[in-house]
């Protein structure tokens, strides 16, 4: 990054300057310039405390993609199979790397998630330094890294990749457009949706500020994505993971719910207080259509994702809604900025003498970061109880198994990274022509009964009951179990069993 850009940045994030007016005529100090960085630093080291240990399975594919860069084997899930099974290269480089003195991916991940919260959230008291909405600042300081849906991504590349979209957008409105395209350009090898913020930006410039092409920002953009194609191209055979052909797959089964119906099943999840944060967010988008227009580039962000998203017709994951919530941070933030205004406006004493405008919009704001605090309290207890029965299946398999011998499952997330063998995954999410079988008449059983037909797999494991055809056709005649994993002993749902097929 070049010397210039970073005097010009760190300034804007760091230092809060307060208008003289706000601190009765005492010029900015210290303790209020890096006020919003040590409270956001607050904030994360007690997300860290809590969530250290937080876990889900879908992660662990990258993770074993940058354990298998560290230990020699290549950019692979399965050692001599070129797919690209990860969303997320950028990722899985910063993982490889880092892990070369951090060796528990896992923590390193929870660590790194955290950390880009923090960053984003930044980003967003930038934007608002940028554009005099210091309300919309405070907000994104207190609840964007403390928004629960935000938190229960941390681990994978989610929280990385909005910080980076949101530093491209805090860039791009100072006009540091060759930082803004290259962070445009790592979001996008973050997850591939990044593209979006170079066409948004893209849209903007050349359009709404009617600018000619700008060729220096554009040259660090070509660079990276170029670079990344022509690799993936030659390594893999496609730029493309085939995890969003197998996302979409499973999108059109009868059985899964499709995302544009899935937002209303997280919002379901959410207590009262998000029915408050919802009407802010409306009434912030009512100020910025009014006249805070400035706020639309970014607004429009979360839209064009949505129906990117719904286009794309992609199954139901908690983690693809984080996108949404930056832009609803931020709406929030403007809907409290409407109501001081609108008490600023007024004539009446009591609104003047107690300076309602200011008291009112902090409060509402403080109470929405407690009842942020009372999720995340009751969040954190919630893990994934599948990581315990997981992981003691795949440490089963890691040491009563031949290092070649294939192993078949639904979920080869945590199971795979710890058992250390090659998989065959139902869903579909490391071999492509798995998910080629996913139809709106098809089921998961009905790819494992397609799998173990047209794959090698030496061993089974199955939640017990789950794929009874499969349990009583091929499982009965070619297999027998040899671990059982009670799920009660693991707080689980399901019984396990791992099946010899050999």
């Amino acid at each position: 990054m070049e010397i210039s850009v970073l005097k010009g940045f760190i300034p804007q994030v760091v230092y809060f300057r307060h208008r003289e007016d706000q601190m009765n005529g005492v010029p900015g100090k210290r303790f209020f310039n890096w006020a919003p960085i040590l409270l956001v630093g607050l904030l994360a080291s007690g997300i860290f405390i809590a969530f250290s240990q937080w876990v889900y399975d879908d992660p662990f594919i990258t993770y074993r993609y940058a354990r298998n860069l560290i230990n020699g084997f290549g950019f692979v899930y399965n050692p001599g199979e070129k797919i690209l099974s990860t969303t997320t290269p950028l990722f899985t480089l910063v993982l490889a790397f880092v892990g070369l003195v951090v060796p528990d991916l896992h923590q390193l991940a929870n660590l790194l998630g955290i950390v880009s919260l923090a960053v984003g959230g930044l980003f967003i008291f930038d934007l608002a330094r940028t554009w005099d909405a210091p309300v919309v600042g405070w907000t994104g300081i207190l609840l964007y890294p403390t928004f629960p849906l935000l938190v229960s991504t941390i681990g994978s590349e989610t929280s990385i990749y909005l910080a980076l979209c949101l530093g491209s957008f805090a860039f791009y409105t100072r006009k540091k457009y060759f930082s803004a395209g290259m962070f445009a350009a790592l979001a996008t090898l973050a997850r591939p949706d990044g593209i979006l913020i170079l066409g948004i930006l893209g849209f903007d410039y050349l359009f709404r500020r009617k600018r000619p092409v700008p060729w220096k920002p554009l040259s660090i953009v070509f660079i990276i994505l170029i670079s990344w194609v022509v690799f993936a191209w030659i390594y893999f055979g496609s730029p493309l993971p085939v995890t969003m052909a197998a996302k979409q797959g499973q999108g059109s089964m009868a059985i899964s719910q499709g995302f544009p119906r899935g937002l209303l099943t997280v919002i379901r999840g959410y207590g009262a207080w998000f029915y408050i944060e919802l009407f802010l967010a409306l009434l912030g988008v009512i100020l910025a259509v009014w006249k805070r227009r400035q706020w639309g580039i970014v607004l429009i962000w979360p839209v064009v994702y949505f129906a990117s998203y719904s286009i794309l017709g992609v199954s139901r994951y908690f983690w693809y809604y984080a996108p949404l919530v930056p832009g609803f941070i931020i709406a929030v933030g403007l809907g409290l900025t409407a109501i001081a205004e609108l008490l600023k406006s007024s004539d009446r004493i009591i609104v003047r003498v107690f300076r309602l405008d200011s008291v009112v919009p902090n409060v509402i704001l403080l109470t929405l970061l407690f009842s942020n605090g009372m999720s995340l309290w009751q969040m954190r207890t919630q893990n994934d109880l599948r990581y315990s029965i997981y992981r003691a299946a795949g440490e089963w398999l890691s040491e009563n198994t031949l290092p070649g011998e294939q192993v078949g499952s639904l979920e080869v997330g945590i199971i795979g990274f710890f058992a250390n063998r090659p998989m065959v995954d139902f869903a579909g999410l490391i071999q492509p022509e798995v998910a080629e079988q996913f139809t709106s008449k098809t089921t998961y059983e009905d790819s494992a009964l397609w799998a173990v037909d047209n794959y090698m797999i030496d061993y089974l494991v199955l939640q017990d009951g789950l794929f009874t055809r499969l349990e009583q056709g091929f499982v009965n005649q070619n297999c027998e179990p040899v671990k059982r994993l009670q799920g009660d002993q693991y707080s689980y749902a399901w019984n396990m069993s791992i099946y010899d097929c050999r």
